[in-house]
Parts: C-alpha cells; structure tokens; sequence
C-alpha cells in the first residue's frame, strides 16, 4: 500500500481505530464489536482493506477479543516484550497495521494458535457482501 493512499486512510478512522493500528493500542476486554460476533464472512484490515480472517477460523476463547485459529493470508509477526511480557505483535502485510498479538493456547486441534485481534483494526465484510465489494475470491473459504 503507498504511504499516500494510506495516510488518506488513516484520516478516516475514528480514534480508537487509529490508535490500535498506529501506536499498538488495545481494545478493552469484552468491549470490541467482533468480541461476541459470529456472523459467516471474513474480516479484512480496517486501514487497507486486505483479507486477514475467516469467521470459519474464528472462536471463543474467553480472553475478550476476537480469537482466531489461523490467517487467511501470511501476516507480520514481531517479538513484543512491552508490559513485562514476551508476546508476538501481529501486524497486517500491506498497512502495517497492529492488529494484536498471537499466542500458543489455541485449539489443539486446529493448530494450538490463539490470534487475539483488536475489534477495533477490523471490518467485517458478510458472506452475501463479498462478491459485490470485491472479495468475491474468498467464498471459497466457506465451501
């Protein structure tokens, strides 16, 4: 993504958008619109739009946040050792955006991943909506 398409971007997100995916702010606990969420579709980078989880993926692991077991596609991933913890940052490929962090107690047998993603770094795009907003490629997800 050029700088100047997502500085145009990022003036367009609320506060709490921006400050998740720009400074690694986080979202309270429990409070995050996709935190009890479980609509069919996917959930794409609030800055950029690219495709980061299926809600075939996601479940609920009880932490607050929206948890999935794995990415549609590659994502970043940084040690992160703020707040006297040892973690691994998620961020998205194209914006660079903090998305949250991953940890290794998730399902078992999906892998044992947990993605702990802020609400707030994430649009919701439905599964009747995918094709005509442009991400008609990824109802393969769901057959």
């Amino acid at each position: 993504m050029d700088q100047e398409k997502k500085n145009e971007r990022l003036k367009n997100l609320a506060k709490d958008q921006f400050e998740v995916t720009q400074h690694a702010a986080t979202d309270y606990p429990f409070k995050g619109k996709y935190d009890d969420f479980y609509q069919k579709g996917i959930y794409v980078d609030v800055v950029s739009g690219e495709p980061l989880f299926s809600s075939e993926d996601k479940y609920d692991a009880g932490c607050g946040w929206p948890s999935f077991t794995k990415p549609i596609k590659k994502l970043v991933y940084n040690r992160d050792q703020s707040l006297g913890m040892e973690r691994t940052e998620v961020k998205s490929p194209d914006a660079d955006s903090h998305l949250g962090h991953v940890f290794n107690d998730g399902p078992v047998d999906q892998g044992g991943l947990r993605y702990c993603i802020n609400s707030s770094a994430l649009t919701f795009i439905p599964y009747d909506e995918l094709e005509e907003k442009g991400y008609g490629e990824y109802k393969r997800l769901f057959d």
